[in-house]
């Protein structure tokens, strides 16, 4: 792996704030580590003692509910890091990060992390910032669970997929999700969001093909 002061996707999270003596200590504190497609990067409940950072790769942040049905609360992408909010609140981590495809993870000490949490006040505000967008996010993502119809968090679902990952070749989008993992994300049963495809397809918004889904008419999803 290269070096943090060479890394592009630093600059997409709060170690773009870290000056280069900063960067040289956490390339030699960091440890670096390949995810594979469905390893968990921790687990609900789990003491991390720091944060990592995604260098490549696409993980979901998962909630198990009481009946053991999984709820993805989000998609993590690289340039992001995980295990700010547990780090500065000496709390277990609250969701699960599993690995949607092979990933390169560089995990930092919390020791490390701190010390430029005290020392560095734009590194700080920047983790903040994080945060409160985080919570921003789960704010909407409640609001939408509660108000908005399947059919409307489904539609909304596929053009967020669409826009954040982009697509393939064939048009088809680029993210690959199960329609277990595609239901944990509007929150429904795998049922509901296989019948709820099927009828966008015949409706014209949406061609499937196997496992793959491609957007025919991406201004109509956006009515729905």
């Amino acid at each position: 792996m290269s070096k943090c002061e060479q890394c592009i996707v630093r600059e997409f999270s709060s170690l773009k704030a870290l000056k280069k003596d900063e960067l040289l200590r956490l390339a030699d504190c960091k440890s670096s580590y390949t995810i594979k497609k469905g390893e968990a990067i921790f687990t609900e409940g789990e003491n991390v003692q720091g944060i990592f950072c995604i260098k490549d790769g696409v993980c979901k942040m998962t909630k198990l509910s009481p009946n053991g049905n999984e709820q993805i609360v989000k998609l993590i992408t690289k340039g992001e890091l995980l295990g700010q909010r547990s780090m500065i609140s000496e709390e277990p981590v609250n969701l699960s990060a599993v690995a949607l495809e092979d990933m390169q993870v560089c995990f930092i000490p919390k020791t490390e992390v701190m010390k430029f949490f005290n020392e560095n006040n734009s590194f700080s505000m920047n983790v903040m910032r994080t945060i409160c967008g985080d919570l921003k996010e789960a704010d909407d993502h409640l609001v939408a669970m509660a108000q908005k119809s399947v059919k409307q968090r489904l539609a909304e679902t596929l053009i967020y997929l669409h826009d954040t990952f982009g697509l393939n070749e064939d048009k088809s989008l680029k993210i690959k999700l199960s329609r277990e993992e595609l239901a944990g994300m509007i929150g429904t049963a795998t049922e509901s969001c296989i019948r709820l495809l099927s009828e966008f397809n015949k409706s014209g918004l949406i061609a499937l093909s196997g496992k793959k889904i491609i957007l025919t008419n991406i201004e109509k999803l956006k009515k729905v």
